[in-house]
């Protein structure tokens, strides 16, 4: 049987990242990724709408807001290093009604606290940001960028891997994690490891894999999924860079916007609806063991007690492409839907604790010698680089 230093569980972008920041200080340490896929980055990482945050909106000292001033620049520099196609565009946060300013004006108080280079615009500075927005003022964040993370996952797995030693397979899910002495016996359908560290990297099945390690999660995770349209090439225009809305602060979901992507795309969304499956990419895509799961959770049903109506308003999206559009066209008027495509879809893993709250900063568990990343939403891409050095840390300290 085969041993190593860590096993890593996921290749998305925190289980590469977390491998690359091992192997680049620890370059004789083994390092091993189990991937129950076919290939890296096949699930929130590939449907990312790859967009390098700036952490304009998290709370100031939160996890979220260090990993992502640093993670930013970790990602810039990597990916000049690496060749790896990036830009910065910036954005524009919009506040479309008089009401919208005062939150406004508190994201741009947080953006500040984290050092964040941006500044409070009116409607003049805006119509030369982006003439066909709508809004009354606005924040513009100049750093705001755009990349391509799958890009950047292949070239993290090129790194981890052409130091001798390192392994990544495909095609191994992970089944338990049994301790035998000081190490670790990880059982997977490609095969028998072991391993002193194991890093639980798993998204949207995070939670299960930390119970197939012995530890109860303080969390469930619950399936969204983000529908998305696409601009069609005679619509590009109405959209320069990247276009906010000012987000609701009751929820962790920044609201439906416009991002151009890194290869000259415009996508326009996410809608977020409850997933009927994990891996629920299609709105007809079901698991019963998902459904149960979910359904029976005190902590879904609390949520779902809390935000019906809010849920009830997403749904309703989901169904209505009309409904939709006119989502779109308080940023933007002159959307009209001929001019928007069906893009694919992406599935958040939503970390909900059992009192119904969504879990909006990052969560790593500690179990021995098995690091959980029980909650890694938005921007973990764009912090990964970061958290990959304290998940580095965390493991090899014990």
């Amino acid at each position: 049987m085969d041993s190593f230093d860590i096993c890593i569980i996921g290749s998305g972008i925190v289980g590469l990242s977390t491998a690359y920041k091992i192997i680049k200080n620890n370059p004789n340490k083994r390092v091993l990724i189990l991937e129950k896929e076919s290939g890296p980055a096949k699930h929130q990482t590939g449907n990312n709408s790859g967009v390098l945050h700036s952490g304009i909106y998290y709370r100031p000292g939160s996890l979220k807001a260090i990993n992502c001033r640093k993670g930013k620049l970790a990602m810039e520099k990597f990916c000049k290093e690496e060749s790896i196609p990036h830009e910065i565009c910036g954005k524009v946060i919009v506040a479309v009604t008089p009401d919208e300013i005062p939150r406004l004006l508190k994201i741009q108080e947080r953006g500040q606290a984290n050092g964040v280079n941006s500044e409070v615009i009116g409607k003049s500075r805006l119509k030369e940001l982006e003439p066909h927005v709508h809004g009354v003022k606005a924040i513009h964040v100049p750093e705001a960028g755009i990349v391509d993370y799958k890009q950047v996952c292949i070239r993290l797995m090129e790194r981890v891997c052409e130091l001798n030693g390192n392994q990544i397979c495909f095609n191994a899910k992970v089944r338990s994690i049994v301790p035998e002495g000081t190490k670790l016996r990880i059982f997977s359908s490609r095969g028998e490891y072991h391993a002193n560290h194991v890093v639980n990297c798993a998204g949207l099945h995070s939670d299960r894999v930390t119970k197939a390690g012995g530890q109860r999660p303080d969390v469930k995770i619950i399936p969204f999924r983000g529908e998305y349209f696409e601009l069609k090439p005679n619509a590009h225009h109405l959209c320069k860079s990247l276009i906010y809305p000012v987000p609701d602060p009751n929820y962790p979901f920044l609201g439906v916007h416009f991002t151009r992507m890194i290869n000259g795309s415009v996508e326009c969304g996410p809608n977020a609806v409850f997933a009927f499956a994990r891996e629920g990419y299609g709105k007809l895509n079901t698991n019963l063991r998902d459904i149960t799961e979910s359904l029976t959770y005190s902590g879904f049903i609390r949520l779902a007690a809390k935000c019906w109506k809010v849920g009830a308003a997403e749904m309703w999206r989901s169904l209505s492409k009309k409904a939709f559009v006119k989502a779109l066209q308080r940023l933007v008027p002159e959307i009209e839907s001929n001019h928007l495509l069906a893009a694919p879809s992406g599935v958040r893993a939503q970390a909900v604790s059992p009192d119904g709250n969504m879990v909006d900063d990052f969560l790593i568990q500690q179990n021995k010698n098995i690091t959980n990343v029980c909650n890694a939403p938005s921007p973990a891409a764009t912090s990964s680089l970061n958290i990959g050095s304290i998940i580095a840390e965390k493991c090899l300290s014990h």
